[in-house]
């Protein structure tokens, strides 16, 4: 069975199923600011782009996949792809290393993202190649590269992407240096966690670029001066992605959850970890009013990258690894 060979029962499920994740993603408010993202949305089929995910079961996972002899297991699959949740789509040994991000997250970053016509885009985190065709109905194939550290995944999504009839340039290669000869860049985005902001990707882009990435559990949103200067604040949703393969482990990997920790105070603790005792930490977020993410930010300078709150040059702030 080919990418758009559903059975012809199912055509009628997908176009449905479809249209209620772009009614549900509206509802959410994701594309209020930029309402010309549902289109797009509407147009790229995201089952194209999950053949088959992983769910949790007792005991383990199970695959469900559009190719499966059973007829309710085929429907069961589509009607996942389209739910507004993120789908497991890549295991190895019990752990989780690529997914499809939930759709109305993905809206939101693209709206946050600003892009306008004729930006370059570069994504950090090929996954299943969907984030990278929305781009490129937005802007067209050639102003969007995606890259990704596995041969496996590029090869899957460039696959992917041109059942779905797009063909951006789909990169093999270390995330964290960037595509710089694709550049230069109006806007980066990465689909994965990031412990870091890597200071390379700011010469790689444009006077002005604007990068959008996660950083512990929340996503933060710079302006470029210039190749030695990005700064910006975080945005106050959460944000949980896969940690990007090929950098070192994300804080969030080795913080321990305690119950009955309050979510804003692990971001916190997440953004100070290595630099701030967890004591320390509380007493701060307590002293400071319990401080939403859009209080903290980011500041790449002089070969540095910082967090801070509330003022990159006050009293709060902690080096990035």
């Amino acid at each position: 069975m080919t990418a758009h060979a559903l059975d012809k029962d199912l055509d009628a499920v997908a176009d449905s199923a479809r249209a209620e994740l772009v009614r549900v993603i509206a509802v959410s408010g994701a594309w209020d600011a930029e309402p010309g993202w549902r289109a797009v949305f509407e147009a790229v089929p995201r089952h194209v782009f999950v053949p088959y995910y992983y769910v949790g079961v007792v005991g383990g996972y199970e695959r469900l996949w559009r190719d499966s002899p059973d007829p309710r297991t085929r429907e069961r699959w589509l009607r996942g792809v389209y739910a507004d949740a993120p789908l497991a789509t890549r295991m190895r040994d019990g752990e989780l290393v690529s997914s499809s991000s939930q759709p109305s997250l993905m809206a939101r970053m693209l709206v946050e993202l600003g892009v306008e016509d004729g930006d370059r885009v570069l994504e950090i985190g090929a996954g299943t190649g969907y984030n990278a065709a929305l781009l490129a109905h937005r802007l067209g194939d050639d102003l969007v590269t995606t890259v990704d550290l596995e041969p496996e995944i590029t090869e899957s999504a460039r696959s992917h992407l041109a059942d779905a009839g797009y063909r951006p340039a789909v990169v093999t290669g270390d995330g964290t240096r960037g595509v710089p000869e694709q550049g230069p860049y109006d806007r980066i985005v990465a689909t994965c966690a990031l412990p870091t902001i890597p200071h390379g990707w700011l010469a790689q882009c444009s006077p002005g670029a604007r990068i959008l990435a996660p950083l512990a559990t929340g996503l933060i949103a710079l302006t470029v001066r210039d190749a030695e200067h990005a700064e910006g604040a975080f945005l106050n949703t959460a944000a949980y992605f896969v940690p990007l393969r090929g950098a070192e482990p994300s804080p969030a990997e080795e913080i321990p959850h305690r119950a009955g920790d309050h979510e804003l105070f692990r971001f916190l603790l997440t953004l100070t970890h290595g630099s701030l005792a967890p004591q320390d930490a509380r007493e701060l977020w307590e002293r400071e009013l319990r401080p939403g993410r859009e209080r903290y930010g980011v500041t790449v300078a002089g070969g540095r990258v910082w967090a801070w709150l509330d003022d990159p040059e006050g009293p709060y702030t902690w080096p990035l690894r």
